[in-house]
């Protein structure tokens, strides 16, 4: 009988599973697909030639994130690449706002835009340097972050922290208008806050929009060499080393309860795994509450919350290979991992108001990766390796623009969306569709066949909004994982801190299922480490310390 059952090898199933097995625990994962890494996957599909990452692909927060530094995964294969620029968001005029590797480059650049906005830039990146390691620690420990959150209270308190905490309450537009005198800085704020389901005018974007830009400006927006599949490929390994094992295809369909406790996970094959000590569920809330643990285990006013859950937006994807760079008319474009194509602060919030009425956008923001400026691998000499995606309702009440798209995404609706980006990038880079020599889309519904944690394509567990976050995620009056049935936890992206690769929330998952532990199984756990360690065996001393 394994200690922990953890459903799902998603980057944040990998991660409980690792610190369980760290700390002498009997791990088992089960995963539905057919190979482990739900969102973090890589493949040789679009062209055999070039490696593209099906889901997500740039790992700021994995670079930022205390959790996934503390597992050294540079000992089992990973290494990180980097473009020579992070983030370039072109203008209409040619002109091109560029977030450098280095805050005083960005701010050389952007000053050209405006006097005064390179010194703006660069007070902005003091603050967060200044406030950064507790900034981390409040995003990647257990919630309430009681320490963290002492810690960066004083720091804000001596530094004008009222006027601050207003700062990152303010829409980005208006973060933007105040503190820039052009819109190329606004641009890399308002940006990266619509990496999230954020609209330029919604409250708390602002945060989100300077905390991306900051991650991005202090550690780059970094890529795994050789694919995203790599950084999975070392949390698995790590998991191996450690005892622990992976399980694919098979599908979890059950948590069995008895007495109020979680006893074991039954699969869709019909297998009941026992669990010893605890359950770690790596799957979504809705899927979570509403379907693998029965109603009568629950109390009424969760289950009334569960239906006040709210996704974030669905995703619409394109990968591509090219037969050479991506013409941007904007030449610092073409050295930037990650671009961004909107009209302007204008044109995003557009695109957001679109959204927000069900509509199917017109001229959809497109955020444009490539892969081989990033990391040579990805594709021979002289070629790109690239991908795009924008965001879609959710549920699709029309279309915004002439195509009549209804939201079904079958494959004549994929084909007219995919057409759609390909224009918008045409428009910022005149040539871009002569260089296309295979594409793949991955519309909302291929996102959800592929993992199901990406309900119609939500790639961040649920809202980013302020409702439903810290306190109220996933629901109000929660924010941790432990679950109303003893020995479950939660472990996915629907708990706090919420979405992106960074492995927190399957962290605090197995932090919760450690702290539980009484007295005299803590003392059997650790001479069994002990004894296992006399006989000469692995782990050893990383047990007992984790214990």
């Amino acid at each position: 009988m394994p200690d922990a059952v953890v459903i799902g090898a998603g980057p944040n199933g990998l991660v409980a599973a690792n610190l369980l097995a760290d700390a002498g625990w009997s791990v088992e994962v089960l995963e539905a697909q057919p190979e482990p890494g739900g969102a973090v996957r890589s493949d040789r599909g679009v062209h055999p030639d070039f490696v593209s990452d099906v889901c997500s692909a740039f790992y700021p927060l994995a670079a930022a994130s205390p959790v996934l530094s503390a597992l050294e995964l540079q000992r089992d294969g990973l290494r990180w690449g980097h473009a020579p620029r992070v983030l370039a968001h072109p203008l209409a005029d040619g002109r091109c706002a560029v977030l450098e590797r280095r805050a005083e480059d960005t701010a050389a650049g952007l000053a050209a835009f405006a006097s005064g906005d390179g010194r703006a830039w660069q007070d902005l990146y003091d603050v967060w340097e200044r406030l950064r390691p507790d900034i981390l620690d409040v995003l990647f420990t257990p919630f309430p972050p009681v320490r963290a959150s002492a810690r960066l209270a004083a720091r804000l308190h001596a530094g004008g922290g009222l006027r601050l905490a207003r700062t990152l309450l303010l829409p980005v537009r208006r973060l933007g208008e105040e503190e820039f005198g052009a819109e190329a800085a606004r641009l890399l704020l308002a940006g990266s806050a619509l990496h999230a389901d954020l609209a330029p005018e919604a409250a708390g974007s602002g945060g989100f929009g300077w905390l991306m830009s900051m991650l991005g400006q202090s550690h780059g927006f970094p890529v795994p060499v050789g694919g995203a599949g790599m950084l999975t490929a070392a949390l698995v390994r790590r998991l191996e080393h450690r005892g622990g094992a992976v399980r694919c295809g098979e599908r979890a369909v059950e948590v069995v309860v008895r007495a109020g406790r979680a006893v074991a996970v039954r699969t869709a094959s019909g297998e009941s795994v026992p669990a010893g000590r605890a359950v770690l569920a790596d799957v979504s809330v809705p899927a979570l509450y509403g379907e693998l643990v029965d109603e009568r285990h629950l109390p009424s006013r969760l289950l009334r919350d569960l239906r006040r859950f709210q996704w974030d937006f669905a995703t619409f994807k394109v990968d591509w290979a090219l037969a050479g760079a991506v013409p941007w008319t904007a030449a610092e474009a073409a050295t930037a991992g990650t671009v961004h194509v909107a009209d302007g602060v204008d044109g995003l919030t557009r695109f957001a108001a679109q959204l927000a009425m069900g509509q199917v956008p017109d001229r959809p923001f497109v955020l444009f990766g490539q892969m081989t400026a990033a990391d040579a691998t990805r594709s021979p000499a002289g070629t790109e390796s690239a991908w795009a995606y924008t965001h879609v309702p959710q549920h699709t009440k029309g279309d915004a623009g002439d195509n009549g798209l209804t939201g079904r995404w079958d494959p004549s609706e994929q084909e007219l969306m995919a057409d759609r980006l390909e224009e918008q990038v045409e428009r910022y880079a005149p040539g871009f569709r002569t260089r296309i020599m295979a594409r793949r889309i991955l519309a909302p519904p291929t996102l959800e066949a592929l993992d199901a944690n990406l309900r119609g394509g939500a790639i961040n567990g649920g809202t980013t909004a302020v409702h439903q976050q810290l306190i109220f995620r996933p629901m109000p009056g929660t924010g941790r994982p432990e679950t109303p049935v003893a020995g479950l936890y939660l472990a996915s992206a629907g708990a706090h801190p919420g979405g992106g690769v960074h492995g927190a929330p399957g962290a605090n998952a197995a932090r919760a299922a450690l702290r539980v532990l009484s007295p005299a199984a803590l003392l059997s756990r650790t001479q069994r480490a002990l004894a296992r360690r006399d006989r000469g065996g692995e782990p050893t001393d990383r047990g007992v310390r984790g214990v």
